[in-house]
Protein backbone atom coordinates (compact mmCIF):
# COMPACT_ATOMS: atom_id res chain seq x y z
CA UNK A 1 0.00 0.00 0.00
CA UNK A 2 1.04 3.58 -0.55
CA UNK A 3 1.46 6.23 2.08
CA UNK A 4 -1.78 7.54 3.54
CA UNK A 5 -3.71 8.56 6.64
CA UNK A 6 -7.24 7.46 7.46
CA UNK A 7 -9.52 9.91 9.28
CA UNK A 8 -12.16 8.27 11.45
CA UNK A 9 -14.46 9.58 14.16
CA UNK A 10 -15.92 8.65 17.50
CA UNK A 11 -19.37 9.09 15.96
CA UNK A 12 -21.13 10.58 12.99
CA UNK A 13 -21.43 14.37 12.89
CA UNK A 14 -18.16 15.07 14.73
CA UNK A 15 -16.68 16.99 11.81
CA UNK A 16 -14.43 14.46 10.10
CA UNK A 17 -14.72 16.24 6.75
CA UNK A 18 -13.60 19.60 8.13
CA UNK A 19 -10.67 18.01 9.96
CA UNK A 20 -9.78 16.07 6.80
CA UNK A 21 -9.82 19.31 4.82
CA UNK A 22 -7.66 21.11 7.39
CA UNK A 23 -5.17 18.23 7.38
CA UNK A 24 -5.06 18.29 3.58
CA UNK A 25 -4.35 22.03 3.57
CA UNK A 26 -1.72 21.62 6.31
CA UNK A 27 0.12 18.97 4.29
CA UNK A 28 -0.12 21.07 1.12
CA UNK A 29 1.35 24.04 2.99
CA UNK A 30 4.28 21.80 3.93
CA UNK A 31 4.87 21.04 0.26
CA UNK A 32 3.24 17.62 -0.08
CA UNK A 33 1.30 16.59 -3.16
CA UNK A 34 -1.89 15.43 -1.42
CA UNK A 35 -4.61 13.16 -2.74
CA UNK A 36 -7.99 12.71 -1.13
CA UNK A 37 -10.43 9.86 -0.89
CA UNK A 38 -13.78 9.14 0.69
CA UNK A 39 -14.35 5.52 -0.37
CA UNK A 40 -18.03 5.43 0.56
CA UNK A 41 -20.38 8.35 1.09
CA UNK A 42 -24.07 8.14 1.88
CA UNK A 43 -26.71 10.85 1.62
CA UNK A 44 -25.92 11.72 -1.99
CA UNK A 45 -28.15 13.44 -4.52
CA UNK A 46 -28.93 12.79 -8.17
CA UNK A 47 -27.91 15.07 -11.00
CA UNK A 48 -29.24 13.40 -14.10
CA UNK A 49 -28.06 9.79 -13.99
CA UNK A 50 -25.14 10.61 -11.69
CA UNK A 51 -25.12 10.38 -7.89
CA UNK A 52 -23.08 13.22 -6.41
CA UNK A 53 -21.93 13.50 -2.81
CA UNK A 54 -21.09 16.75 -1.05
CA UNK A 55 -18.04 15.68 0.92
CA UNK A 56 -16.40 14.19 -2.18
CA UNK A 57 -16.92 17.39 -4.19
CA UNK A 58 -15.72 19.51 -1.26
CA UNK A 59 -12.54 17.50 -0.69
CA UNK A 60 -11.76 17.44 -4.41
CA UNK A 61 -11.97 21.25 -4.46
CA UNK A 62 -9.99 21.73 -1.25
CA UNK A 63 -7.21 19.39 -2.35
CA UNK A 64 -7.13 20.93 -5.85
CA UNK A 65 -6.88 17.54 -7.53
CA UNK A 66 -7.93 16.43 -10.99
CA UNK A 67 -9.08 12.86 -10.29
CA UNK A 68 -12.55 11.71 -11.21
CA UNK A 69 -15.11 11.76 -8.43
CA UNK A 70 -15.49 8.02 -8.97
CA UNK A 71 -11.86 7.49 -8.00
CA UNK A 72 -12.21 9.73 -4.95
CA UNK A 73 -15.54 8.13 -3.98
CA UNK A 74 -16.03 4.75 -5.67
CA UNK A 75 -19.32 4.19 -3.86
CA UNK A 76 -21.70 7.18 -3.66
CA UNK A 77 -25.01 6.17 -2.10
CA UNK A 78 -28.24 8.14 -1.91
CA UNK A 79 -29.76 7.03 1.37
CA UNK A 80 -28.32 8.72 4.50
CA UNK A 81 -27.82 5.41 6.29
CA UNK A 82 -25.04 3.04 7.25
CA UNK A 83 -23.30 1.96 4.02
CA UNK A 84 -24.39 -1.68 4.24
CA UNK A 85 -28.03 -0.66 4.68
CA UNK A 86 -27.95 2.02 1.97
CA UNK A 87 -26.20 -0.32 -0.47
CA UNK A 88 -28.72 -3.09 0.19
CA UNK A 89 -31.66 -0.75 -0.42
CA UNK A 90 -30.08 0.58 -3.61
CA UNK A 91 -29.11 -2.85 -4.92
CA UNK A 92 -25.37 -2.15 -4.86
CA UNK A 93 -22.68 -4.65 -3.92
CA UNK A 94 -19.71 -2.91 -2.29
CA UNK A 95 -16.51 -4.59 -3.48
CA UNK A 96 -13.49 -3.97 -1.28
CA UNK A 97 -11.07 -4.68 -4.14
CA UNK A 98 -12.53 -1.77 -6.08
CA UNK A 99 -11.86 0.58 -3.16
CA UNK A 100 -8.31 -0.71 -2.75
CA UNK A 101 -7.68 -0.34 -6.48
CA UNK A 102 -8.86 3.30 -6.38
CA UNK A 103 -6.62 3.98 -3.38
CA UNK A 104 -3.64 2.49 -5.19
CA UNK A 105 -4.31 4.74 -8.19
CA UNK A 106 -4.35 7.79 -5.93
CA UNK A 107 -1.31 6.63 -3.98
CA UNK A 108 0.70 6.29 -7.19
CA UNK A 109 -0.14 9.86 -8.18
CA UNK A 110 0.41 11.66 -4.87
CA UNK A 111 2.94 11.84 -2.04
CA UNK A 112 0.24 11.05 0.49
CA UNK A 113 -3.48 10.29 0.39
CA UNK A 114 -5.84 11.47 3.14
CA UNK A 115 -8.79 9.08 3.35
CA UNK A 116 -11.98 10.02 5.18
CA UNK A 117 -14.16 7.29 6.60
CA UNK A 118 -17.90 7.14 7.12
CA UNK A 119 -19.20 7.16 10.69
CA UNK A 120 -17.09 5.30 13.24
CA UNK A 121 -14.91 2.19 13.25
CA UNK A 122 -17.72 -0.33 13.63
CA UNK A 123 -20.00 1.01 10.91
CA UNK A 124 -20.94 -1.91 8.63
CA UNK A 125 -19.64 -1.40 5.11
CA UNK A 126 -21.05 -4.57 3.58
CA UNK A 127 -22.73 -7.42 5.47
CA UNK A 128 -20.36 -8.20 8.39
CA UNK A 129 -17.43 -6.28 6.90
CA UNK A 130 -16.82 -3.18 9.04
CA UNK A 131 -15.03 0.11 8.45
CA UNK A 132 -12.20 -1.04 10.71
CA UNK A 133 -11.70 -4.03 8.38
CA UNK A 134 -11.37 -1.66 5.41
CA UNK A 135 -8.79 0.46 7.26
CA UNK A 136 -6.82 -2.69 8.05
CA UNK A 137 -7.01 -3.90 4.44
CA UNK A 138 -5.76 -0.50 3.24
CA UNK A 139 -2.91 -0.75 5.74
CA UNK A 140 -3.31 2.83 6.95
CA UNK A 141 -2.73 4.51 10.32
CA UNK A 142 -5.62 6.53 11.70
CA UNK A 143 -6.39 9.91 13.21
CA UNK A 144 -9.47 10.00 15.42
CA UNK A 145 -11.80 13.02 15.35
CA UNK A 146 -13.77 13.57 18.55
CA UNK A 147 -16.31 16.07 19.80
CA UNK A 148 -15.41 18.39 22.70
CA UNK A 149 -18.47 17.96 24.90
CA UNK A 150 -19.19 15.84 27.99
CA UNK A 151 -18.94 12.14 27.15
CA UNK A 152 -16.08 12.51 24.71
CA UNK A 153 -13.60 10.81 27.06
CA UNK A 154 -15.59 7.59 26.94
CA UNK A 155 -16.24 7.72 23.19
CA UNK A 156 -12.65 8.63 22.38
CA UNK A 157 -11.07 5.96 24.57
CA UNK A 158 -13.46 3.31 23.24
CA UNK A 159 -12.48 4.19 19.67
CA UNK A 160 -8.75 4.47 20.30
CA UNK A 161 -8.53 1.32 22.44
CA UNK A 162 -10.59 -0.75 19.99
CA UNK A 163 -8.40 0.42 17.11
CA UNK A 164 -5.23 -0.53 18.99
CA UNK A 165 -6.58 -3.93 19.96
CA UNK A 166 -7.40 -4.58 16.31
CA UNK A 167 -3.82 -3.77 15.36
CA UNK A 168 -4.27 -0.30 13.90
CA UNK A 169 -1.70 2.43 14.40
CA UNK A 170 -3.29 5.52 15.99
CA UNK A 171 -1.31 8.63 15.06
CA UNK A 172 -3.30 10.97 17.26
CA UNK A 173 -6.68 12.53 17.90
CA UNK A 174 -8.25 15.88 17.11
CA UNK A 175 -10.96 17.64 19.10
CA UNK A 176 -13.30 19.41 16.71
CA UNK A 177 -15.98 21.97 17.49
CA UNK A 178 -18.54 21.12 14.82
CA UNK A 179 -20.98 23.44 16.61
CA UNK A 180 -20.34 26.72 18.49
CA UNK A 181 -20.36 25.05 21.91
CA UNK A 182 -19.45 27.04 24.98
CA UNK A 183 -16.18 25.87 26.50
CA UNK A 184 -17.01 24.59 29.95
CA UNK A 185 -14.96 22.52 32.39
CA UNK A 186 -15.52 19.29 30.44
CA UNK A 187 -14.32 20.84 27.19
CA UNK A 188 -11.24 22.29 28.88
CA UNK A 189 -10.19 19.15 30.73
CA UNK A 190 -11.18 16.24 28.49
CA UNK A 191 -8.35 16.46 25.89
CA UNK A 192 -5.62 16.07 28.51
CA UNK A 193 -7.42 13.12 30.08
CA UNK A 194 -7.80 11.37 26.71
CA UNK A 195 -4.16 12.01 25.88
CA UNK A 196 -2.93 10.66 29.22
CA UNK A 197 -5.17 7.60 29.33
CA UNK A 198 -4.72 6.59 25.68
CA UNK A 199 -1.04 7.44 25.31
CA UNK A 200 -2.00 8.99 21.97
CA UNK A 201 -1.08 12.61 21.19
CA UNK A 202 -3.58 15.43 20.82
CA UNK A 203 -2.88 16.84 17.34
CA UNK A 204 -5.08 19.89 17.76
CA UNK A 205 -8.32 21.44 18.94
CA UNK A 206 -10.27 23.01 16.08
CA UNK A 207 -12.71 25.78 17.06
CA UNK A 208 -16.00 26.23 15.24
CA UNK A 209 -15.29 27.89 11.89
CA UNK A 210 -17.82 30.51 10.83
CA UNK A 211 -16.70 30.29 7.21
CA UNK A 212 -15.23 27.43 5.22
CA UNK A 213 -12.84 28.61 2.52
CA UNK A 214 -9.35 27.57 1.49
CA UNK A 215 -8.00 30.65 3.27
CA UNK A 216 -9.87 29.92 6.51
CA UNK A 217 -8.79 26.27 6.38
CA UNK A 218 -5.18 27.33 5.79
CA UNK A 219 -5.35 29.63 8.81
CA UNK A 220 -6.83 26.84 10.93
CA UNK A 221 -4.14 24.42 9.74
CA UNK A 222 -1.37 26.81 10.73
CA UNK A 223 -2.90 27.90 14.03
CA UNK A 224 -4.57 24.78 15.43
CA UNK A 225 -3.00 21.63 13.95
CA UNK A 226 0.32 20.18 15.13
CA UNK A 227 1.70 17.61 12.68
CA UNK A 228 5.01 16.94 14.44
CA UNK A 229 3.70 13.70 15.95
CA UNK A 230 2.97 12.29 12.48
CA UNK A 231 6.69 11.88 11.74
CA UNK A 232 6.19 12.20 7.99
CA UNK A 233 9.26 11.72 5.86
Amino acid sequence: MGKGIFITGTDTGVGKTIVTAILVRALKLKGYDVGVMKPIETGGFREGHTILTRDCLFLKEIAEVEESIRVITPYPLENPLAPSVAASIEGIVIEVDRIIEAFNVLSARHDIVVVEGVGGLLVPVYKRYLLINLISDLGLPIIVVARPTLGTINHSLLTINYAKKDGLSVLGFVINYSQPYEQGIAEKTSPAVIEEMSNVPLLGTIPYLNEITKDSLDRAAIKYLDLRALALS
